[in-house]
């Protein structure tokens, strides 16, 4: 399997976790990755798997959840052939597949009661059985899994087996959301943003402006890595002047004016108070912290100039467009940009 993704940041908590797999990579032991959405979880495996003796074998990739539950257990063991409706030929399974090498076992909290008992004997004992046939194969495999949920809490709850997640646990790699990666927004935002760049033809990188980044600190970033990258490259290619800095994102894709009437998608509706904390309003339009003004125009002017930053950039520093959609008139809107000294983004 051709690596394609790297690892990138610098954060402290970051890296021990990367530190951390490194240490587990050369152990035959099953290896349990735990991680929000959108953490890396897949480049951890590959690390554990490419930093093993076992390099040079297969790394055979599952994701338990995207598949029904009566064909979970067939793709993991595979079958012979009139095992059941459909199956016309034998098929081996992800552990046989995975013979010498490692099995990465992707969301394994979906896994059934049944699949996980047939995954216990598998770990245990080395040894699996085709649907359909008695005769055990033995397997050679290193199994590292990924799961976004509680595994000892499912365990008390009796939806996972406590002595599968005891065989699974020798090792336990927990990676950090990136709202709490020091540093690394910047970081990884501008990885995204010349990858992009460099994608698209542009002639060199001009950043992002400082609104922009200070945007992208105060974002909580639910979906984690895989959603900064989207935003950042999203930015990019919607902007035309590469000579400028980009000076606008867009958070919510589905953002619009015109968006549907009806149901209320999942991106809007109320956020429970264990999820991810809401959109900061910086997002959208910067708020204050009232308990800590002491100087009230200070306050007001650094607000107001928030919020022009934010329409500018959103418009392009097409100055006129910007007087109309914040209600001004064009030389109310040249006021504002010089008394908030920014006549160096004016254009």
């Amino acid at each position: 399997m051709e690596q394609k993704n790297q690892f990138i940041g610098q954060s402290g908590a970051f890296l021990d976790a990367v530190e951390r797999a490194s240490r587990a990579a050369p152990m035959r032991r099953p290896v349990l990755v735990v991680g929000e959405r959108g953490t890396g979880k897949e480049l951890i495996a590959e690390r554990l798997h490419r930093l093993s003796e076992r390099w040079g074998e297969p790394l055979v990739t599952m994701n338990c959840a995207a598949l029904p539950e009566t064909l979970i257990e067939a793709e993991l063991f595979g079958h012979e052939a009139g095992a059941f409706t459909g199956a016309t030929k034998a098929r081996v399974g992800r552990f046989e597949e995975a013979d010498k090498g490692t099995l990465f076992l992707d969301e394994l909290g979906t896994l059934s009661m049944a699949a996980q008992e047939r995954l216990l004997r598998a770990v245990e004992y080395g040894e699996v059985s085709r649907i359909g046939s008695s005769r055990p194969i033995n397997v050679d495999v290193r199994i590292v899994a990924a799961t976004n949920e509680n595994l000892p809490r499912a365990a008390e709850e009796g939806t996972f087996r406590s002595d599968l997640l005891d065989r699974l646990s020798f090792e336990v790699i927990t990676l950090p959301p990136l709202r709490v990666r020091d540093g690394d927004i910047d970081v990884l935002a501008d990885y995204f943003g010349r990858r992009m760049a460099a994608e698209i033809g542009w002639e060199g990188w001009p950043g992002f402006a400082d609104h922009v980044r200070k945007q992208m600190d105060e974002y909580p970033w639910p979906g984690n890595v895989r959603e900064l990258r989207n935003v950042v490259e999203r930015a990019i290619y919607r902007w035309d002047n590469w000579q400028e800095p980009i000076a606008h994102l867009q958070f919510d894709p589905f953002a619009s004016p015109w968006q549907p009437a009806g149901e209320p998608s999942s991106r809007s509706k109320p956020i429970a108070p264990t999820q991810t904390a809401p959109l900061p309003a910086t997002a959208q339009a910067p708020a204050l912290s009232f308990e800590q003004v002491d100087d009230l125009r200070s306050a007001v002017d650094d607000h107001e100039r928030s919020i022009l930053e934010h329409a500018l950039g959103k418009h392009r520093w097409n100055q006129r467009q910007t007087a109309k959609a914040l209600g001004l008139s064009y030389d109310q809107l040249r006021h504002c940009i010089k008394k908030h000294g920014l006549m160096q983004e004016d254009t």
